[in-house]
């Protein structure tokens, strides 16, 4: 597919897709705290992912991120609606705005569980084995820590999804020592030797990575 085509693909599903008013707001809320955000293709896959939880142990998804808001409200499209979201993030001023957006989206306050803390001080008191979807945005340093803190929270084809996790492709370039793309070449070592892992990465974002539990 040439650039050219990539180009108009993207525009023709971001122009045809259901963008309701809190899916606006919340990505200009997004932008106003200079957040990043999911683009509209990363954002369905969320949907989609969360739509295929089937096991009744599931208790829902997980959300490492400061735009919540944003990603909430995919996430939130595709859980049933029994199934809860716990949104993580140390900022109280960026889950305070998700949870007005959620309230704005017609989401009843118990859909949504927000815990203002540090990602890797609140992970390991979650449920093991309980989340279908676990989507973390975090600075690649911190990505070997939060993939180990992850795995463990995912129930049978669950899956983790770490956003920005290839730094546009960056690992490749052996010159490349700095403490970002160190992590993210670790992370990328550790998903692919995790026992019964499934690994595929994306070109979505700065390189999406999706480690489903098999079995």
């Amino acid at each position: 597919m040439t650039d050219t085509a990539y180009y108009a693909l993207r525009s023709y599903i971001e122009s045809t897709s259901e963008n309701p008013d809190a899916l606006a707001a919340a990505r200009r809320d997004a932008e106003e705290f200079g957040l990043s955000v999911p683009d509209e293709m990363t954002g369905q896959l969320l949907a989609t992912l969360a739509a295929s939880a089937g096991s009744e142990k599931s208790t829902g998804a997980v959300a490492v991120t400061p735009a919540a808001g944003v990603v909430g409200l995919y996430v939130l499209r595709g859980l049933g609606p029994r199934a809860t979201m716990t949104c993580i993030d140390p900022e109280v001023e960026h889950q305070t705005q998700a949870r007005a957006v959620f309230r704005e989206a017609g989401y009843a306050p118990s859909r949504v569980r927000f815990l203002p803390s540090r990602p890797l001080d609140v992970m390991s008191r979650l449920a093991a084995g309980s989340y279908h979807l676990v989507y973390a945005e975090v600075p690649p340093v911190e990505l070997p820590a939060v993939l180990e803190a992850a795995w463990p929270l995912l129930t049978s084809g669950g899956t983790l999804v770490l956003a920005d996790s290839l730094l546009d492709g960056t690992l490749s370039d052996d010159s490349r020592r700095d403490r970002a793309t160190t992590a993210a070449r670790e992370t990328d070592e550790l998903a692919h030797n995790l026992e019964g892992a499934l690994v595929t990465r994306l070109a979505l974002g700065s390189g999406l990575t999706l480690i489903t539990r098999l079995g």
